[in-house]
């Protein structure tokens, strides 16, 4: 393995230490236990997403929508983020990341009251849409496990 790669790796899990994480599954999601509310998540992400200088496109609030058609839905959010300096090499990998593009987070509560912040592992996307190795996405999967990893730290 290459060392940066290595050390990349290392700083992601370092990040990420004392937080219950699962690897990217066969959908390719990480996802995050938080120890807050989904609302103090929600407010807790966007707080380091402005940080880093990454735009926020929208929120979809799937719960509110749920309510409007006279359904439930535990909370469930939607954020969508991101800047064109980290998402066109993505694109440059392999064009079809477009599609899944700005990158999104989805904050939910299960059914067991407990939050988690999941995101799309970009490594995932990228060999998704027939990509091969992209040094790109290694660098995105280590900004969204520093953002995810800030916004569930105690």
């Amino acid at each position: 393995m290459n060392p940066i790669r290595t050390l990349s790796a290392l700083s992601a899990a370092a990040v990420l230490a004392g937080c219950a994480a699962a690897p990217p599954g066969d959908n390719g999601m990480v996802a995050v236990k938080s120890p807050y509310s989904a609302t103090e998540t929600l407010s807790r992400l966007e707080a380091q997403v402005r940080q880093r200088n990454l735009a926020v496109v929208a929120r979809v609030d799937h719960a509110a929508g749920a309510q409007r058609v006279a359904q439930t839905l535990r909370p469930t959010e939607v954020m969508i983020f991101g800047n064109p300096q980290a998402g066109t090499p993505l694109m440059q990998c392999a064009q079809g990341v477009g599609i899944d593009l700005p990158m999104k987070a989805l904050v939910w509560v299960d059914a067991q009251q407990q939050v988690w912040l999941g995101y799309n592992d970009p490594v995932w996307l990228v060999r998704r849409h027939g990509g091969a190795d992209c040094p790109a996405a290694e660098n995105v999967r280590k900004a969204l496990a520093a953002i995810a990893g800030a916004a569930v730290a105690r």
